[in-house]
C-alpha cells in the first residue's frame, strides 16, 4: 500500500467539531493472558484513539479495565495510507486524553486530525518519532520486533503519567502482556532468527523489510521496487526484470507478499515463484481477520513465513 497519503481538504472541516464523544473499545483485545493482571479498582479511565488497530490492540491490552481505546482504521479493507476522516472522528480525537498515530508519512491524516483538534491536555504518542525513523523512512514499525516493543514501554509509561494512581496495575498489565502473551511470538522470531539467518528472500513491498530485518533474513529484492508498490507507484522495467531473474534462477529461497495489495506485477511474482517451487507466505497492512488481536495476527504469519523457510531448506 502506498505511503504517500493523499491531500485531504473538505474533510479538514472537522477540525471545528468539540464534542466529546466516550471512547468505545478497539475490536482486537485478545489478550486472555492479561485479562486478570493488576487490580481492577474504579479508578480511572483514559480516552485512548489509535489511528491504526495494530496499535490499538496493543493499547487495548496494556490498559486493561482503565482505558477505553477506539482504533480509527479497524477495517481489512481500509486503507491506511488514502484514509479520509469523517467528522464522528475529529470527534472522537477532540474527546481523547491519549491519541497514538504511526507517523513517518504513513497516516499524515492523523497529523491532521490531530493539529483540527487541539487539547492542551491530551497526550500525543507518534510512533516514528518514539523510534528514532524520519519521514521518508520505512513507516512500518509495527513489523520490527524492537520497535514493537518499545512502544509497548511507552505506552504504559504515559499511562502511569496520566493515571498514576493505577501505576501498579498498568505495570502487572505490561509485564503479563510481554512474559505470557508476547511469548509465542517472540519465541517464534527467536527460533526463525535462530535457524533461518541469512537466507535470502524476496517480497512485494516494503512493509516485509523490518520483519526480515528482526527475523534476520537477507532481502534481495531491490528497495526502489520494494518502496514503488509500497507507495503505488510503477516500478521499474529494470527491477522488474532482476526480480524475474532472481526467481527464475531461485536465488530467493522464499517470497513473501502483502496479499492486501497485490497488484499485477506482484501477483505475476507471485505465480512465477510458485511455478518454479519457491514457496510463497503473506502478510497483510491492519489486522486480519477484523477483531483479531495482536499477537494472533503477527503469530499467524511467522508461522506461514516460518512453515515456507522449512520447505524451502529442509530443515
Amino acid at each position: 500500500m502506498r505511503t504517500t497519503p493523499r491531500l485531504i481538504t473538505a474533510t479538514l472541516a472537522i477540525g471545528v467539531v468539540l464534542a466529546v464523544t466516550s471512547g468505545c473499545s478497539t475490536a482486537s483485545s485478545d489478550a486472555s493472558d492479561t485479562a486478570d493482571a493488576g487490580s481492577t479498582t474504579a479508578g480511572k479511565t483514559i480516552k485512548v484513539v489509535a489511528a491504526e488497530n495494530f496499535w490499538g490492540s496493543i493499547a487495548t491490552q496494556l490498559g486493561g479495565a482503565h482505558v477505553q481505546v477506539k482504533s480509527i482504521i479497524d477495517n481489512p479493507n481500509a486503507d491506511p495510507h488514502d484514509y479520509e476522516p469523517t467528522a464522528a472522528d475529529g470527534r472522537l480525537v477532540a474527546g481523547a486524553q491519549y491519541t497514538i498515530v504511526n507517523g513517518i508519512g504513513y497516516d499524515a491524516w492523523a497529523d491532521k486530525l490531530l493539529s483540527a483538534n487541539p487539547e492542551s491536555g491530551r497526550t500525543d504518542l507518534k510512533v516514528g518519532d518514539l523510534v528514532g525513523i524520519k519521514p521518508g523512512g520505512n513507516p512500518h514499525r509495527w513489523y520490527s520486533p524492537d520497535n514493537v516493543h518499545q512502544v509497548i514501554e511507552r505506552i504504559t509509561a504515559d499511562y502511569k503519567k496520566l493515571d498514576p494512581a493505577d501505576a501498579a496495575y498498568f505495570d502487572a498489565r505490561k509485564t503479563a502482556f510481554e512474559t505470557k502473551t508476547l511469548a509465542p511470538y517472540d519465541k517464534l522470531i527467536a527460533d526463525i532468527k535462530a535457524k533461518y539467518a541469512n537466507t535470502p528472500i524476496g517480497a512485494s513491498e516494503s512493509i516485509v523489510t523490518p520483519l526480515a530485518e528482526g527475523l534476520g533474513l537477507k532481502m534481495l529484492t531491490p528497495e526502489s521496487f520494494l518502496d514503488a508498490i509500497s507507495e503505488g507507484t510503477d516500478p521499474t522495467a529494470k527491477d522488474k526484470q532482476t526480480i524475474d531473474r532472481q526467481i527464475g534462477e531461485k536465488l530467493i529461497k522464499v517470497y513473501v507478499y502483502n496479499s492486501q495489495n497485490a497488484t499485477p506485477d506482484v501477483q505475476a511474482q507471485v505465480k512465477a515463484a510458485k511455478a518454479k517451487g519457491i514457496p510463497v507466505a503473506t502478510v497483510t497492512e491492519t489486522l486480519t481477520p477484523a477483531g483479531a488481536s495482536f499477537q494472533a495476527w503477527q503469530v499467524r504469519q511467522l508461522e506461514g513465513i516460518e512453515k515456507a523457510l522449512g520447505q524451502a531448506t529442509g530443515r
